[in-house]
C-alpha cells in the first residue's frame, strides 16, 4: 500500500515535468511566454488535483494486486 505522502510527491514531479512541457507547447502555440505560462499553471493546478484523487482511489483497490 502506498502512502499519501508518496503519491503526492509523485504527483509533484509528474506535474513539476508536465508544467514545463506545458510551459514550453504554450509558447510555441501562442508566442507568448505570460500566456503559455498562465495556461501550464492552470492545467497542471488540475493535473495534480485529479491525479492525487485518482492515486488515491487506486491505492484502495485491490485488484490486479499479487499477495
Amino acid at each position: 500500500m502506498e502512502t499519501r505522502r508518496r503519491s503526492v510527491v509523485k504527483a509533484i514531479v509528474w506535474n513539476a515535468m508536465g508544467l514545463a512541457t506545458m510551459t514550453l507547447v504554450g509558447l510555441i502555440a501562442t508566442g507568448s511566454a505570460a500566456v503559455g505560462g498562465a495556461l501550464a499553471l492552470v492545467n497542471t493546478a488540475i493535473g495534480l488535483t485529479l491525479y492525487v484523487i485518482y492515486e488515491r482511489i487506486w491505492a484502495g483497490i485491490s485488484w490486479g494486486r499479487n499477495g
